[in-house]
């Protein structure tokens, strides 16, 4: 189902699960793992209809990180069966409910080591675990994400090709646009494409201003379909990645990222020039909530059905249109309009 949609025009992926359940209180930020889709899975289901209302194609089933790995660090590991069932079900109820397509989900399983030539059995092993527990459960296809190995990444696409389903292996990049076995990000994308990967893009960590460009390479250099998922956190040129912004003298990652949130028009204006470059699968990842996902569909001309409540600026009282403005006071006019610097002049 995926492929046929992407044939016929662009996808609009889901946001970031992960940041938006630890913000609503339901995910340990440190440990970031999914096991609310067990003890809370209302809440799970809830930000899961967020996206959809807002407008998403694919809900991604919220199993990041429901691997051995990190499970058995919060003592979880027992409910590794049950933590990924239950993601793929939650995710599964929503998307028949608004007809929306559900992806699997595979991730960075930090076993991995190009040094150790064992790990790789065992990242297999882990990977071919969460795809047996996820896959009789209505995933149409599965998606690798953050994974910044590329021979992690063929592990992943190795299993889930196992599978029949479709694939879509998304790396990330912090600094350099190299994997960190040392590949060029274009040779990468061209040997994943080489191995049977059916569309292939970036996520997480980078700012779309810091990932379209990226982006563009990797459109340039395959002929598959090409997927972007970038963060909902500002970035610079000097920190490029969300991880490491900086607020009040330290470091802001990962419980004092809110002064770095994009706004929905930053987030539009992304999907908008995703689309002009030919990216296929239109996403996001960490920071990005519903309100953005809703104003990409709305500027890659989708109406969804939270559009109904979409901004009506002409009705408010004070920055509304001549018939609708109630406020008397012509400095807080003037300010709320057009900001204080340009309102000196008036009497306070």
């Amino acid at each position: 189902m995926i492929l046929e949609r992407l044939k016929n025009g662009i996808v609009i992926g889901d946001g970031g699960m992960l940041f938006e359940l630890e913000r609503r209180g339901y995910v340990s930020a440190g440990p970031f793992t999914p096991e609310a889709v067990i003890e809370q899975p209302e809440a799970v289901r809830q930000v899961q209809i967020d996206f959809a209302r807002a407008g998403a194609d694919v809900l991604q089933a919220f199993a990041y990180y429901a691997h051995e790995a990190k499970l058995k660090d919060i003592g979880m590991e027992s409910a590794l069966t049950r933590i990924n069932e239950n993601a793929v079900r939650i995710a599964n109820e929503v998307a028949q409910e608004y007809g929306l397509i559900v992806a699997g989900n595979l991730c960075n399983t930090w076993v991995y080591d190009p040094n150790d030539p064992e790990t790789r059995k065992e990242t297999r092993r882990q990977f071919d675990a969460q795809i047996r527990y996820q896959i009789d459960h209505g995933v149409d296809f599965f998606i690798a994400e953050t994974i910044e190995y590329l021979e992690e990444a063929k592990i992943a696409l190795e299993a889930i090709r196992a599978t029949g389903k479709p694939s879509m292996i998304t790396l990330g990049f912090k600094r350099a646009p190299f994997t960190l076995d040392g590949v060029r990000m274009e040779d990468a994308f061209r040997q994943l494409e080489d191995a049977g990967a059916d569309i292939v893009g970036i996520n997480c960590f980078r700012d779309p201003e810091r990932m379209l460009p990226l982006a563009q390479k990797v459109r340039q250099s395959v002929s598959c379909f090409v997927a972007t998922q970038p963060v909902g956190f500002r970035c610079t040129d000097e920190k490029p990645y969300f991880q490491i912004q900086e607020h009040d003298g330290h470091i802001a990652f990962p419980t004092e990222l809110d002064p770095f949130v994009l706004t929905r028009t930053e987030m539009a204006s992304y999907a908008s020039r995703a689309k002009e470059m030919g990216i296929h699968y239109i996403g996001s990842c960490c920071g990005s909530a519903p309100h953005h996902i809703r104003a990409m569909a709305e500027a890659l001309g989708r109406s969804t059905p939270n559009s109904r409540y979409s901004p009506q600026i002409h009705l408010h009282k004070v920055i509304g249109d001549e018939q609708h403005v109630r406020e008397k006071n012509a400095r807080i006019l003037c300010e709320q309009r057009y900001g204080a610097a340009h309102c000196h002049f008036l009497e306070k």
